[in-house]
């Protein structure tokens, strides 16, 4: 269920509360309350999951490069070592 559904539902519900008895229809709107501050956690709660996890791609790019680099440099050295070692 996207944001836009969850809004439209919660406002139908809401309307469908106000027809109710004032005893049967405080409980309700508590319970309403509460779901819509419990939507609102769990929104910033995938927030949060969304940027961590693009850290770490960010993150797993970096240490591949890095990686990739090291391979380089390591290659470069032992052409280095090899080719001085026969010069002597």
């Amino acid at each position: 269920m996207d944001e836009d559904t969850f809004q439209r539902k919660l406002a139908e519900l809401i309307a469908e509360i106000g027809t109710l008895p004032a005893g049967e229809r405080d409980k309700l709107e508590l319970l309403v309350a509460q779901t819509r501050e419990r939507h609102e956690q769990l929104k910033a709660t995938f927030n949060s999951l969304q940027e961590s996890i693009d850290f770490v791609r960010l993150s797993i790019k970096y240490l591949l490069f890095d990686l990739e680099a090291t391979r380089r440099e390591n290659a470069q050295l032992r052409k280095m070592i090899e080719g001085g070692g026969n010069q002597q």
